[in-house]
């Protein structure tokens, strides 16, 4: 009888290691199946003499430079794996950071602005703005992130909703938004940084703080810009608002609802009557950008679908759509 039971248990422990392998092997082969980006059209290379010049560097940063005066969004360039955000405590990576900026070319900057506080847009805010000799702009969750790793109060400036900042011939506004929903946010309540934040630490405690709808414009463009780092909204927002070209961050829109999708492509771009979308915050940002870039796995997003509604849309509404090319200039 004890020998029948020990049999019973080993052969039960050997089924669960089995499962746990199974479960495994499917976890990772579901991380490596994406959508394919080879079938959207990129922005072609700036003209020479291009007044204004556009770089995208992954997720939502973007470099805005017209010769004098060059600022920045997020500035995030750490990028851990995934693995390493979901199980490990994070921190900024200064040799990622120095390669970011020499692979666009940065040496100085007017200003970093994270879109908001989570560590995919402002862990490295602080150091690229230090190292660059620019302001840090945003919330007081992003002030406190600077605090953190020891950013000089005096180069940190706090802005609210409908703020302006003017950096050479830029204008800045800022306009109140929301994030994208996400399974591990309780829908309405935004959660704040609201003491210095010192990595390492979980990428949890990188808190979103305020999400900015950012309006640029600048003397020498015909219209204004409007960049949204999340694919998250506030209903009636922008009323009043005018857009040529919408930098529109489209992470986790993939798993969004129909019906959510419509009203945010409606707030988002109709509103604002943009003749022009540039996705962004589309990539893996647990690979580093010294490789191709690469779209969320399935598991996370699925670009495919976002991208077939903006498609249709763009389509119905005189709307281009066109993936922004990868630290390469481009005219916005």
């Amino acid at each position: 009888m004890l020998a029948t039971i020990r049999r019973l248990l080993a052969w039960l422990l050997l089924a669960l290691v089995a499962l746990a392998a199974l479960g495994a092997l499917y976890f990772y082969v579901q991380t490596q199946r994406r959508p394919s980006l080879d079938s959207y059209p990129l922005l072609p290379p700036a003209p020479a003499g291009a007044p204004i010049q556009v770089r995208f560097a992954g997720v939502a940063t973007l470099l805005f430079d017209d010769g004098q005066t060059a600022w920045m969004t997020d500035g995030f360039f750490s990028r851990p794996s995934l693995a390493r955000t979901a199980f490990m405590r994070i921190a900024p990576d200064r040799v990622a950071i120095d390669a970011g900026l020499k692979s666009l070319g940065v040496t100085r900057l007017a200003a970093v602005v994270p879109l908001h506080s989570h560590h995919d847009h402002a862990m490295d805010s602080p150091l690229v703005a230090m190292q660059t000799g620019a302001l840090l702009v945003g919330s007081e969750s992003t002030l406190n992130i600077g605090r953190g790793l020891g950013m000089p109060e005096g180069r940190m400036r706090r802005v609210q909703p409908r703020d302006k900042l003017t950096l050479g011939r830029w204008s800045l506004t800022f306009l109140a938004s929301s994030h994208v929903p996400l399974p591990v946010l309780r829908e309405g309540v935004v959660q704040t940084i609201d003491a210095p934040l010192v990595p390492p630490a979980h990428a949890t405690a990188w808190r979103e703080g305020q999400t900015w709808a950012l309006l640029v414009e600048h003397s020498a463009a015909a219209a204004p810009m409007l960049v949204l780092g999340s694919a998250g909204f506030v209903v009636g927002a922008l009323e009043g608002q005018r857009a040529g070209t919408v930098f529109l961050g489209v992470g986790s829109a993939g798993k969004q609802s129909t019906a959510y999708l419509s009203q945010w492509w409606h707030e988002s771009v109709k509103r604002v009557g943009a003749k022009r979308v540039v996705p962004i915050h589309w990539d893996d940002f647990g690979e580093l950008l010294d490789k191709p870039m690469v779209a969320f796995p399935y598991l996370i997003d699925d670009l495919g679908v976002t991208m077939r509604h903006l498609t249709a849309w763009g389509a119905r509404d005189g709307v281009e759509i066109r993936l922004p090319p990868l630290l390469t200039p481009f005219a916005p």
